[in-house]
């Protein structure tokens, strides 16, 4: 009976080789890349344009847009004047590292400082695949609901910043942001967290000087 698990661990180790192939491109370029991993409604879109007005010019950025379907999310990020390649997975629920090679080679590497990619709206599937990028991030939103760290551990574990947008729905939604922070913090003691609106704007200067200073330090 032929057994399933070697097949995983080939597919993943493959994906891991390219991944620190994607690293290798982007560490020769100068770039610093971020990967944005949420639940689809989040706000992924929504916080790389806000990002975009928060930063008012003191970064480059690129965008790579990945979704089963469609260039919507591409084309708000091209109006917005951001250099953006679109990748439709055709159904699969996450981007792979050989995805995202893909992707650089169409964007104008030399001339940006930051790359940030916006992966699959899903919150299992994105977590188990490196894609070369140099921090992993997740977007929660109030509206999703204040358990999810203990639904989805798996994608709390592997980030290195969270991100809790919506925060000017606290007082509308039965968010208990105590018992969402305990959660977490089982999970990823001390990532940090920034708490923002991306319709109000409220909290995203400082995500923003964040990552400035982020990109500063991988440039130094």
């Amino acid at each position: 009976m032929t057994t399933r698990v070697p097949v995983v661990e080939k597919i993943l180790s493959a994906n891991d080789r390219m991944a620190a192939r994607n690293r290798e491109t982007l560490d020769r370029a100068g770039l610093y890349a971020i990967n944005i991993m949420a639940s689809p409604g989040a706000g992924k879109t929504s916080l790389i344009l806000k990002t975009l007005e928060s930063l008012n010019g003191r970064l480059r950025l690129g965008v790579v847009e990945g979704d089963l379907a469609s260039s919507i999310d591409a084309d708000r990020a091209a109006a917005a004047g951001l250099p953006a390649v679109q990748i439709n997975t055709g159904g699969d629920c996450h981007l792979d590292a050989a995805m995202l090679a893909d992707a650089l080679i169409a964007l104008p590497l030399a001339e940006l400082d930051l790359v940030l990619v916006e992966n699959v709206g899903n919150l299992i599937c994105p977590a188990n695949f490196q894609i070369g990028t140099h921090l992993n991030v997740l977007i929660a939103s109030i509206p999703e609901g204040d358990d999810k760290p203990y639904k989805y551990p798996g994608m709390y574990r592997g980030v290195q910043a969270l991100i809790v947008n919506k925060i000017d729905l606290l007082p509308h939604v039965p968010f208990d942001l105590e018992y969402f922070k305990r959660g977490v913090e089982v999970l990823n003691p001390g990532v940090i967290t920034f708490l923002l609106s991306c319709k109000t704007g409220e909290g995203v200067n400082a995500w923003a000087e964040w990552l400035v200073r982020q990109v500063k330090d991988k440039k130094e």
